[in-house]
């Protein structure tokens, strides 16, 4: 896929991972348009080419998400590429785990790409022009991981949803696929202890945490080839081997 003048939405693209894939489609000739629930300032907007939107919403808020999606597409014929990005962590034991932390990230990470999908995935089908979808989701969905019982059941929906996805939008040449991220240096892994940091080290083959551009890269890559579709890409140091 030819990336000069295509549309990219990147969810969650103010910072960290999101924002490294923003910037490497930007660089790459995209026209992005970037996402947090309060949208970017103008100082990281000015970082990026001209043509360069951003919009502002609760991924978690289906209304919202379809307000701001209607002002895009008042902007822009159709959006090519979509990035769900957006995602939390409310990390402890299951034992302690309350519900409504539990339904939080369920609904931010799963539902709220759910949310952003789908009137997406809709255009695409409808305009048959095909498009690219890549949905954020880690091998902590992929082999589960102590304390983050939410978490991983989140992004092992999306690679559910990523599967299905992909196979109602292949005729339409619609590809939907999943990256799933080990450990990459980022606000969430900023906060692991030492001992943690030690523990994770200790079992990831290459011995180190990912960037967010090694993310970006993959990004570009499953767009780019048009023969991948309905695959979760481990992007991990070989963590999940």
């Amino acid at each position: 896929m030819d990336l000069i003048g295509k549309v990219v939405l990147v969810t969650g693209s103010v910072r960290g991972i999101g924002l490294a894939i923003a910037k490497a489609f930007d660089a790459a000739g995209a026209r992005v348009i970037l996402h947090s629930r309060k949208g970017a300032s103008p100082e990281l907007l000015a970082e990026f080419s001209e043509g360069t939107l951003s919009i502002a919403a609760d991924v978690a808020d289906a209304a919202a998400v379809n307000t701001a999606l209607e002002e895009v597409y008042e902007q822009v014929e159709q959006i090519d590429v979509l990035v769900n990005n957006a995602g939390i962590t409310k990390d402890t034991l299951a034992v302690r785990m309350s519900t409504a932390d539990f339904a939080e990230v369920v609904n931010t990470n799963l539902i709220g790409t759910f949310n952003v999908t789908q009137p997406v995935f809709t255009k695409m089908l409808k305009a048959k022009k095909g498009g690219a979808i890549i949905n954020m989701a880690s091998v902590v969905g992929l082999m589960g991981n102590a304390g983050q019982a939410n978490y991983a059941a989140s992004k092992a929906g999306v690679v559910g949803l990523t599967k299905s996805l992909a196979k109602e939008g292949a005729k339409r040449h619609v590809r939907v696929n999943a990256i799933a991220p080990g450990m990459i240096t980022s606000d969430m892994t900023a906060v692991l202890s030492e001992k943690q940091t030690e523990a994770i080290l200790s079992n990831t083959p290459l011995g180190r945490f990912g960037e967010p551009a090694e993310i970006a890269q993959t990004a570009l890559f499953l767009v780019q080839n048009e023969y991948i579709t309905g695959q979760t890409i481990t992007v991990d140091g070989g963590l999940y081997i």
